[in-house]
């Protein structure tokens, strides 16, 4: 009879840990496969300031401007890094599309082998946690407005047609 008991109670313990151990390595932020920014989260978006300054700012600038002229082509075809604020196109796009572009790179992300693009993949380098940290700092520096339209983008499960 004492066996029994002590080998439940173990079976329930190796459950707790192993459903524990899960819970503990999922990134917070992924529900079901899908990416969900919190920039409300102010440990997150205080965590996404420290890595944007050091992975992003070089190419994206310190206050999310981007590249001078980045509408316009490297010489070598490639594109600029754009501005991550309002004035540029990242808040059109859904959390999980950003999210891919900086684990993956651009061209892997949107899936077009020829893309030439200088957005390097983060994969290997940042955390997938780490990813949403930064992606969710950029959106908290979005104007309320801003924040609120990329929202019903998320909402919509697209951009906007305007």
């Amino acid at each position: 009879m004492r066996s029994r008991i002590l080998l439940g109670a173990l079976s329930a313990a190796v459950v707790i840990v192993v459903a524990s151990t899960i819970f503990l390595l999922a990134p917070p932020d992924v529900d079901e496969g899908v990416v969900r920014l919190k920039p409300g989260d102010l440990k997150l978006v205080r965590l996404g300031a420290d890595i944007y300054a050091q992975n992003c700012a070089a190419c994206h600038g310190d206050d999310l401007k981007g590249e001078r002229d980045w509408m316009d082509a490297n010489p070598d075809g490639s594109l600029k890094a754009p501005p991550h604020d309002e004035t540029g196109h990242t808040w059109h796009h859904q959390d999980d599309l950003l999210f891919r572009i900086t684990k993956l790179g651009t061209a892997k992300a949107v899936g077009l082998e020829n893309f030439n693009s200088n957005m390097p993949a983060f994969e290997g380098v940042l955390t997938d946690t780490e990813i949403i940290a930064v992606l969710s700092w950029i959106k908290a520096q979005w104007p309320q407005e801003i924040r609120e339209r990329h929202d019903l983008i998320n909402a919509q499960g697209g951009a906007p047609s305007s």
